[in-house]
């Protein structure tokens, strides 16, 4: 029997990738991925040659008994995502929790993750913390906003470019002192890190660039930010 490696990759900078990954990527028979063209672009880079199987949400259901069944006949696989660490606040627990109910080894092979890095920046106590990943679109969203406002650990979300606006105004709203720190397109080219309350963030917001990936950080409902500089800087 083969197993499933889940592998870490680079959130933006590819250089993000550790020795022990791209050995596993070039010893694997099968790479299971969400985008080929996403992953192709990191394993050309490391002239990694191997065949894909894509699974996302659309399709799991279908594809992952022919996963187990590959791996069952002895091939070793690779899971990864687009970007990060699979199965956090991306595809793969389906297909994870479907190995191990078929008892094969799952093996973990860290890395990059934003929420950590992100966390590491921050400078907000990190020593109990609760990962929301990204709220619901719709229904449920202000039940959850509700329900942070009075969360006495540091928040971590994560938000797309079409609603970073709209998060930052409901974080207004729902805890309008709250220190925030929102880190846009992390490890990239024009990576940046927002520090403030949201409303300070909100009253330049025309003159930001808001296009990428967000990690929002929210301080505790009991953190007096004695030490944080209010306002922006840019890592």
């Amino acid at each position: 029997m083969g197993k499933l490696y889940v592998v870490a990759t680079p959130i933006g900078n590819l250089s993000d990738i550790t020795f022990r990954a791209i050995e596993t990527l070039k010893s694997v028979d099968l790479i299971i991925c969400e985008d080929t063209r996403v992953t192709k672009i990191l394993l050309d880079h490391y002239e990694i040659h191997k065949p894909f199987f894509v699974i996302n949400a659309k399709n799991e259901t279908k594809k992952i008994p022919e996963i187990i069944n590959k791996i069952e006949q002895g091939l070793n696989c690779a899971l990864v995502s687009d970007a990060g660490t699979p199965c956090i606040s991306d595809p793969g627990v389906r297909l994870v929790n479907s190995a191990i109910a078929n008892a094969i080894e799952v093996v973990g092979i860290p890395g990059a993750n934003a929420a950590v890095m992100a966390l590491s920046i921050a400078g907000l106590p990190t020593d109990s913390i609760v990962f929301e990943g990204f709220l619901p679109q719709k229904k449920g969203r202000q039940k959850k906003l509700q329900e942070l406002s009075n969360e006495e650990r540091t928040i971590v979300l994560y938000e797309s470019t079409y609603r970073i606006k709209k998060l930052l105004e409901e974080i207004n709203q729902y805890m309008p002192f709250r220190h925030i720190v929102v880190a846009r397109e992390l490890t990239k080219k024009f990576e940046e890190t927002w520090r403030g309350t949201a409303s300070e963030m909100l009253s330049g917001i025309e003159k930001r660039t808001i296009k990428g990936e967000f990690v929002v950080i929210i301080a505790a409902k009991d953190f007096k930010c004695r030490d944080a500089i209010h306002g922006d800087s840019t890592e």
